[in-house]
């Protein structure tokens, strides 16, 4: 099922998400499906419960593009535990559409996580799987990439939201 995703401007999106405690489920399974198809609908690389308006610590990644087979990378109640060097490329979000900033993240990245099965994996990612662990598990910390740009482009971006809002162009 393809669920409706969340703008900025909703709590759930600025929120810490809540860990996962219950594994291999059918109902984590589905969420996890229902993922991919949102995110693919959308044509992004990566989207977070938080984006579909659940507030748990799980995302999904796929930066294929839909050119190849797919990489489908599922990360339950993620943290990074390695960093190193620095990327700057433009970024946008599913949540922040039409908005594409450029954003300074490190160019690899290592994460410890759990799969939907609840076993414990490691994965390592560079360039722009690097840049999509740290977007995803961002967005689970109730961090935003609006926070990795300058205070001066952050305000003019929300303030063009506030203009679409009051248009109803927003939600």
């Amino acid at each position: 099922m393809i669920h409706k995703i969340v703008k900025y401007g909703q709590p759930v999106l600025e929120r810490e998400a809540e860990d996962i405690t219950e594994f291999d489920t059918p109902e984590l399974h589905q969420l996890v499906q229902d993922m991919f198809e949102t995110m693919y609908a959308a044509k992004g690389v990566g989207l977070a419960a938080p984006q579909i308006g659940i507030g748990k610590k799980i995302t999904v990644i796929d930066v294929s593009g839909g050119e190849g087979e797919p990489q489908q990378i599922v990360l339950v109640n993620p943290r990074i535990v390695h960093k190193e060097g620095k990327q700057t490329a433009e970024e946008g979000c599913l949540s922040f559409p039409g908005f594409r900033e450029q954003v300074t993240r490190a160019k690899r990245a290592t994460v410890k996580a759990r799969d939907a099965r609840g076993e414990e994996i490691e994965v390592h990612g560079e360039d722009l799987l690097a840049r999509a662990f740290q977007h995803e598990i961002d967005h689970l910390n109730g961090i935003l990439f609006i926070s990795h740009v300058s205070v001066l482009k952050r305000d003019l971006i929300k303030r063009k939201i506030r203009k679409r809002i009051k248009a109803e162009d927003w939600f």
